[in-house]
């Protein structure tokens, strides 16, 4: 009997405990809903969903999201990801929740190659992003600032075009052209010379052909998808060799930098008081020493900030007259037009100028198209949610890296 009343005693007690969970869960959860979480592949342990991804992740992403729709969630590594890939999305996303999503995380990328996130692409949301946006918007691209600048563009233009007009009859590669001009105005209008050499007979610090592949290895670094930041326990091995790479790259940009920036300021010093910036290197070493910033900037702020400048406005550019080029040769009859209304507008005794650009339409829709169907990003740096958010009906955690926004492509 003694062992019966134990035994009635601990079954009334495990009903009882039980009872009391279930009303604590039935009470978690009227106060906690589950979450609505963006549809999305099932991921699998450790790697989540990286073995989905290709070597164009691009191109992996827009399959998937045939299958899943606009928004999707996938899981790469330890890290919540989330997928627009519509016009729509991207709105919601860029837009109206843009300070949710206004942050970056911390990647390697970002670490070793803009001089610990102190550019404007990497840089977390916070004083000093807000403080270079607002640089580059007053003091950098203000309308006077790029006018003042234009005598630059039209002479590297024509020196351009000198240039092909010589090798009229022969092969060209028109991609290394176009980033020699590009690459030539950037330098002049941020740097204010080219500090490269265009010949053997040359001497400078780095040859035009070094320069740019420097160009070309930190795009792609910038753009690869590196195993140590989504799966942080295995960073410290460098599976891919990315890492070591972009410390290589960034010791080829100390020394780029440090040459140019000690003929600024040895310039500046001799000028002291009658120093008037005649470039954007010039600009931004003077505001290193201005006390009445909100957040100081420092050496390695400046270096940030020019390599911004001079990368984001030399391969973009080519690449995009590039694909026009490419596009128009398909299409003759497009040529065609676009030669009766530089005819018409401009006529053959004078060259094209900036401010005749509005009175060209149909090139600039050309223009417009070639960005639409061949963006020069096909994927924006990965953003942070820094709280909470609820999307068209999906809610995204803090933590989660959106948007991996493809620009989305419609048929034309």
């Amino acid at each position: 009997m003694e062992a019966l009343s134990l035994v009635v005693s601990a079954v009334t007690w495990l009903l009882v405990t039980l009872a009391f969970l279930k009303k604590i869960s039935t009470s978690w959860r009227q106060r906690h809903p589950p979450l609505q979480l963006p549809p999305g592949p099932k991921p699998w342990p450790v790697i989540g969903n990286l073995n989905l991804i290709g070597p164009l992740p691009h191109q992996s992403l827009h399959k998937l999201a045939q299958k899943y729709g606009p928004i999707m969630q996938l899981t790469f590594g330890s890290f919540p990801v989330v997928v627009a890939s519509s016009a729509e999305m991207a709105k919601q996303f860029l837009k109206t929740h843009d300070r949710v999503f206004a942050s970056r995380p911390q990647t390697a990328a970002g670490k070793y190659t803009t001089y610990n996130y102190l550019n404007i692409a990497w840089a977390p949301y916070g004083p000093y992003w807000r403080q270079g946006r607002k640089i580059y918007l007053s003091e950098l691209f203000s309308s006077k600032r790029l006018e003042s600048y234009e005598y630059i563009r039209v002479e590297e233009l024509r020196a351009f075009f000198s240039r092909l007009y010589a090798l009229s009859g022969k092969p060209v590669l028109l991609k290394d052209h176009l980033s020699r001009v590009t690459l030539s105005i950037m330098s002049r209008i941020v740097l204010g010379k080219k500090y490269f050499s265009e010949s053997e007979f040359e001497t400078a610090v780095v040859t035009l052909e070094e320069f740019q592949e420097m160009l070309d290895e930190l795009f792609l670094l910038n753009g690869v998808l590196n195993i140590g930041d989504w799966i942080p326990w295995l960073d410290f091995m460098d599976l891919q060799g990315f890492v070591k790479r972009m410390k290589a790259l960034k010791k080829k940009f100390d020394r780029f930098h440090d040459h140019v920036f000690e003929e600024h300021k040895a310039k500046m010093k001799g000028l002291v008081q009658d120093f008037v910036p005649k470039d954007m290197v010039d600009l931004l070493l003077q505001l290193a020493d201005d006390p009445n910033l909100e957040v100081k900037l420092n050496y390695d702020s400046v270096k940030g900030f020019t390599q911004d400048l001079i990368a984001g406005g030399t391969d973009t550019s080519a690449t995009t007259v590039e694909w026009a080029m490419s596009e128009l040769m398909k299409q003759p009859h497009l040529i065609e037009k676009a030669t009766e209304e530089l005819d018409r507008v401009i006529g053959r005794e004078r060259w094209v100028e900036e401010k005749d650009i509005p009175q060209l339409p149909y090139i600039d829709a050309i223009m417009k198209e070639t960005m639409r169907k061949h963006p020069v990003a096909v994927l924006l740096p990965p953003h942070l949610a820094q709280e909470d958010c609820n999307v068209s009906g999906y809610d995204i955690r803090k933590g989660t890296r959106p948007p991996a926004v493809l620009y989305p492509i419609k048929s034309a």
